[in-house]
């Protein structure tokens, strides 16, 4: 399995870390424009998005432990006329808050 380096920007609201706003993907920052939607489980909160770049990620914190670390859990690429799904199947790595 390919390490991929992550990092997430997250909105506080009313809360620490509501929603993220902005990711660094090995390097490269994406702007989130939209959360498309957001669900949770026992260990972690998901949300999908759609950044600026036009593409869709599922992005998943992990909230059982203590330095949330978060995760690319799919991609989709958008392209002309047609979507391709890939899946991601990445852990990341060194992910951090900030």
């Amino acid at each position: 399995m390919e390490l991929m380096k992550l990092s997430v920007e997250c909105y506080s609201g009313r809360k620490a870390d509501e929603r993220p706003v902005r990711f660094w993907l090995e390097g490269r920052q994406y702007v989130v424009e939209r959360v498309l939607d957001q669900w949770y489980d026992p260990e972690s909160i998901s949300y999908k998005v759609r950044a600026n770049d036009g593409n869709l990620y599922i992005l998943r914190q992990q909230t059982s432990t203590p330095n949330g670390t978060w995760d690319l859990v799919s991609f989709r690429q958008s392209t002309r006329g047609a979507e391709r799904s890939t899946s991601a199947g990445h852990k990341t790595q060194g992910s951090e808050r900030r």
